[in-house]
């Protein structure tokens, strides 16, 4: 991708405290007064936990670590021009599922591009969604909810239409996937004209969830998908920017 956008990353700045001097006439300091070369002990400071008293998140990763299982990612991958449409270049992604090292290579690079924005949901497309949604909400501790073709998921469903290159198609999602106010991460593995990443952020909207951003592993970048969504969109792997002649 071009013009990738990174989801945001949270900061904590640790608190200040001040201390008083020692009390007048050499009174013992106390818990309102504390000596100068003391904490106040009334105020919580700490370098190792955050104002809940939780640990604070793992350091994000380098670069390099990223940059580096990119290129293991990229180079695993097969093409096939002219696949499924003339002037289509075709790249195969299975390859990455057939090799454990690669596989958890892809997770990996996902949980360092997501960092610390906590989704609750990471929402997988119909079908290449499933072959990694699931495994990257189990690493992120988050709860994992397919969306599928009309007529393929059991009970009470909310619905969303898109446009497919030979007509309408219809997505669904189990009306109780995602409860309100939970932040929600789309998945699929690429993203074409992007109607049906649009009509899944639809999904998520009906059912109040906070759309955080759109993941994809590759993008065919000429055919403008990423104008259709409306939240950051990212794409792990290089796109393609114009088709083939």
């Amino acid at each position: 991708m071009s013009s990738p956008h990174h989801a945001p990353q949270s900061s904590s700045t640790s608190g200040q405290t001040t201390n008083s001097p020692s009390t007048a006439h050499g009174k013992p300091a106390t818990s309102s007064h504390p000596p100068p070369n003391a904490p106040d002990p009334t105020l919580t400071t700490s370098s190792s936990k955050d104002a809940q008293g939780s640990l604070p998140p793992t350091p994000p990763a380098s670069t390099p670590e990223l940059s580096n299982l990119k290129i293991s990612l990229r180079s695993a991958l097969r093409q096939f021009p002219d696949f499924p449409a003339p002037g289509i270049l075709f790249e195969d992604i299975l390859p990455i599922f057939a090799n454990p090292t690669l596989h958890e290579g892809l997770l990996r690079a996902l949980e360092i591009h997501v960092g610390s924005a906590k989704p609750d949901v990471i929402v997988g497309l119909d079908a290449r969604g499933f072959l990694f949604g699931p495994g990257l909400a189990l690493r992120l501790g988050a709860k994992f909810v397919p969306v599928r073709k009309r007529g393929k998921l059991p009970g009470p469903t909310v619905q969303a239409k898109y446009m497919k290159e030979y007509g309408e198609d219809v997505f669904e999602m189990q009306a109780d996937g995602i409860g309100a106010g939970e932040r929600v991460i789309v998945v699929d593995d690429i993203i074409a004209t992007g109607g049906s990443a649009a009509a899944a952020g639809s999904l998520v909207k009906q059912l109040g969830g906070e759309l955080l951003e759109y993941i994809f592993i590759l993008e065919l970048d000429f055919l403008k998908g990423r104008d259709k969504l409306d939240a950051p969109v990212y794409t792990l792997l290089s796109s393609q920017e114009e088709k083939m002649a």
